[in-house]
C-alpha cells in the first residue's frame, strides 16, 4: 500500500491528511489559537478529592478543571504489617481485591490516534517550551465550575473502564479483538483498589502533582490525566514510572522481540536508567547505536522536565506547564512516516524548512521524500481532501453499489445503519443483503478513521439468516479494522444483525471539532411543522381568553410560513375561533423567529 502525507500550514490552522493509495482516510486539524493538550505535562493543583468516585479535579490553567482517576495513578507498593498470630489467623482466609490498574502508555493520539500505535508524547525543544501560569485567585473561581464537571465524570469513568484497559503487553498497539457480550460486560465493573490506594489518602486539597494529558477536554467533559508519565522518541518510549519492557505486538518476529527486550534491558543497565520501556514500531531491526542514541536523548529529557517540576514548585502558581507537545507538522513526522510512506508535501516555506530540519535530526529516511508544493491550486483541492471533508460531515454515505449508511452520533454513542438503497442485484434477498453488508464494512472502517469516531459503536447491519453470511461479515470488519491504528473491540453479530464495538477515543471527532450545534433547533435535529406550531397558537389564544377578560384583539407574532399556514389552510379555523371567543385575530410576520417561535399580542 502506498502511502502519502500531505500538510497544509495557514495562519488559522495546520491541517494533516494521510493518503493511502490516492485515498484520504485520515485528516488531522489543530487550529493554532486552540492547541491540543494531549501529551502536555503540567505541574497542576489538586482542587478536589471525590472518596465516592475514586478521583480529584486537578487544575491545570484550563477552562475547565482536569480530571484524574485512581486507576490512572502510578501503584503504590503495598505497605508491609507485621501481626501477631491471632491476628494473622483471623484473616487467614481473606482475600485483598484485585485491582486493576495499568500504565496508560498507549496515548496513540498525542498525534490525533497516533499512526504508529504507540504512545506518543513529544521530542519538543525544552528551551523554547512555554509556560502556563495561573495566578492563586483563580482557583476560587473555578471551584464553582466543578459541580457541573462532576456529574459528567461517571459517565467518563465508564467509557475508559471499557475502553483504556491498555497495559504495557498490549502498549502501542491498535489491537481489533472481537468478544462475546459477556466478556464485555465483565469488562465494565470498577474495582476498588486495596485501601493503600485509595485516592482520599493520596490527595488532598491543594496538594501539586505532575500529571500528564491523556485525552484532551471533549465538550463538557474536562481532559483526562494519568500521573504515569511517558516520553516517546522515535524508537522507544519511556516510562519513568514503570518497570516494563515491552515490545509493540506489531513486531510480530519473535527472534527480533527478543533481540529488541535483550538489547533494551542490557542499554538500561549500561547507562544506570531506573524505569522501564517500550520499543515502538519503528524500532524494528534498528541497530543497537539507534536505540542507544534514543535513551540518551530520553534520560536527559526526564531529567529536564524533573529540574523544571522543582523549580516551578516555589513559584505559588497553581498550574505550570512543564512540558509542551511539538506542533502537528511535527508529530505528524514523528509518529505518521513509516518506510512504506512515499513523500510528505509540505504547502508552506516555513514549514517546509521546520519539517525537514526536524526530520533530518530524528527520522532520517524521510528526508529526500520532503517535497515542497508549488502548485497554483490549494493542495488539499488538489488531492480532494476537502471534498472527503465536506462528505464527512454528512449523515449519509453511499456506497458503489446502491447501497447507503446513515451515521449518527449521540452524547452516549455513535450509532451506524447500512441500507441497500438502490441495488438489487443480488441473486436472491440473502445475497443481496450480503453483499450490502461486506461492502458496508469497508465504508464503515475508513469512515471511522477520517471523522475520527470514538466510544461505544453500534453497527446496524441487514438482517441476514445464514450464519457463514455472519461470520464472512465479521471477518471482514476485522480485517478492515487492522489498518486502523487506534484500539478497537467488536462482539459478535447479535440475531437483530447488530455489532456493538469501541474504538479508542482521546480527541474531538471531526464534526465536533468543525461543527457547533444548530442554533434552530438546538441540536435536535429537527423542529416542530408548521401545522404543529399553528395548533399550539390557537391553544394559547383560548388561554389567553380565558385568562385575561379585557383583550379586545390578538396579534399573533409568527415565522412567516406559520403565518401563510394560517391564512391559508387553517383560515376557516380562524374564523371559527373569533366568532367562539368575540374578538379579532390578526397576524404579523417576523422574520428574525424561527418556525417555533410566536409571540400572541394582548390589544
Amino acid at each position: 500500500m502506498s502511502e502519502e502525507l500531505l500538510i497544509n500550514v495557514s495562519p488559522m490552522e495546520s491541517r494533516v491528511a494521510v493518503l493511502d493509495n490516492g485515498v484520504v482516510s485520515e485528516v488531522y486539524i489543530e487550529r493554532h489559537n486552540k492547541l491540543g493538550l494531549v501529551g502536555n505535562i503540567y505541574l497542576g493543583t489538586v482542587v478536589r478529592v471525590l472518596p465516592g468516585m475514586q478521583a480529584a479535579f486537578v487544575e491545570i490553567g484550563q477552562s475547565r478543571t482536569a480530571f484524574l482517576h485512581v486507576n490512572d495513578m502510578r501503584r503504590l507498593p503495598r505497605p508491609t504489617v507485621i501481626e501477631d498470630k491471632t491476628s494473622a489467623a483471623r484473616h487467614h482466609n481473606k482475600q485483598e481485591p484485585t485491582v486493576l490498574t495499568s500504565i496508560p502508555v498507549d496515548r496513540s493520539e498525542h498525534i490525533a490516534e497516533n499512526k504508529s500505535g504507540e504512545s506518543s508524547s513529544s521530542e519538543s525543544e525544552l528551551a523554547n517550551s512555554s509556560k502556563v501560569e495561573v495566578e492563586p485567585g483563580s482557583l476560587r473561581e473555578k471551584k464553582s465550575a466543578l459541580a457541573d464537571e462532576t456529574e459528567n465524570l461517571q459517565s467518563d469513568l465508564l467509557d475508559n473502564s471499557l475502553l483504556d484497559n491498555d497495559s504495557p503487553d498490549k502498549v502501542g498497539n491498535a489491537i481489533t479483538q472481537v468478544e462475546t457480550p459477556p466478556t464485555a460486560a465483565k469488562e465494565r465493573q470498577i474495582i476498588e483498589p486495596p485501601r493503600h490506594e485509595l485516592i482520599q489518602y493520596r490527595l488532598h486539597e491543594g496538594q501539586k502533582i505532575l500529571v500528564q494529558v491523556t485525552k484532551d477536554q471533549l465538550g463538557t467533559k474536562g481532559a483526562r490525566l494519568t500521573t504515569n508519565i511517558s516520553l516517546p522518541s522515535r524508537y522507544l518510549v519511556y516510562l519513568p514510572s514503570s518497570e516494563h519492557i515491552g515490545i509493540s505486538q506489531r513486531i510480530d518476529n519473535e527472534e527480533e522481540r527478543h533481540r529488541l527486550k535483550t538489547e533494551l534491558s542490557q542499554l538500561m543497565q549500561t547507562v544506570n536508567l531506573t524505569g522501564g520501556l517500550i520499543a515502538r514500531t519503528a524500532a524494528e531491526r534498528v541497530p543497537v547505536a539507534k536505540l542507544e542514541e534514543d535513551i540518551y536523548y530520553l534520560v536527559q529529557l526526564w531529567r529536564t522536565i524533573q529540574a523544571r517540576k522543582e523549580a516551578s514548585a516555589g513559584s505559588g502558581k497553581t498550574a505550570v506547564l512543564i512540558y509542551q507537545e511539538l506542533s502537528l507538522p511535527l508529530r505528524s513526522i514523528r509518529d505518521l512516516v513509516h518506510p512504506d510512506t512515499e513523500k510528505v508535501i509540505v504547502d508552506h516555506e516555513g514549514m517546509y524548512n521546520e519539517v525537514r530540519q526536524f526530520a533530518k535530526e530524528f527520522v532520517p529516511f524521510i528526508y529526500p521524500r520532503i517535497l515542497p508544493y508549488m502548485g497554483e491550486q490549494p493542495l488539499f483541492d488538489v488531492h480532494r481532501v476537502e471534498e472527503d471533508l465536506r462528505d464527512a460531515l454528512k449523515r449519509r454515505v453511499d456506497l458503489k453499489s446502491g447501497g447507503y449508511l446513515i451515521i449518527d452520533q449521540t452524547e452516549a454513542m455513535t450509532t451506524i445503519d447500512v441500507n441497500t438503497g438502490s441495488f438489487v442485484g443480488g441473486r436472491s434477498l440473502e445475497d443481496t443483503v450480503y453483499k450490502t453488508n461486506l461492502e458496508a464494512t469497508h465504508a464503515i472502517a475508513r469512515q471511522l478513521r477520517l471523522r475520527n469516531l470514538g466510544g461505544i459503536i453500534i453497527l446496524d447491519f441487514i438482517d441476514m439468516l445464514e450464519q457463514e453470511h455472519k461470520d464472512d461479515v465479521l471477518e471482514s470488519l476485522q480485517h478492515q479494522l487492522s489498518q486502523d491504528y487506534a484500539k478497537t473491540k467488536i462482539t459478535q453479530v447479535s440475531e437483530l444483525g447488530l455489532v456493538e464495538m469501541t474504538r479508542k477515543r482521546t480527541r474531538e471527532s471531526l464534526e465536533q471539532q468543525l461543527c457547533e450545534p444548530c442554533k434552530t433547533c438546538e441540536g435536535k435535529g429537527f423542529i416542530k411543522t408548521a401545522e404543529t406550531v399553528c395548533f399550539e397558537i390557537f391553544r394559547e389564544i383560548m388561554r389567553c381568553a380565558r385568562t385575561y377578560n379585557s383583550p379586545k384583539k390578538f396579534t399573533v407574532v409568527a415565522h412567516a410560513s406559520v403565518i401563510d399556514l394560517l391564512l391559508s389552510s387553517e383560515a376557516d379555523t380562524v374564523a371559527d375561533l373569533e366568532y367562539l371567543l368575540g374578538r379579532v385575530i390578526t397576524f404579523e410576520v417576523e422574520n428574525l423567529y424561527t418556525q417555533e417561535q410566536y409571540d400572541i399580542v394582548l390589544d
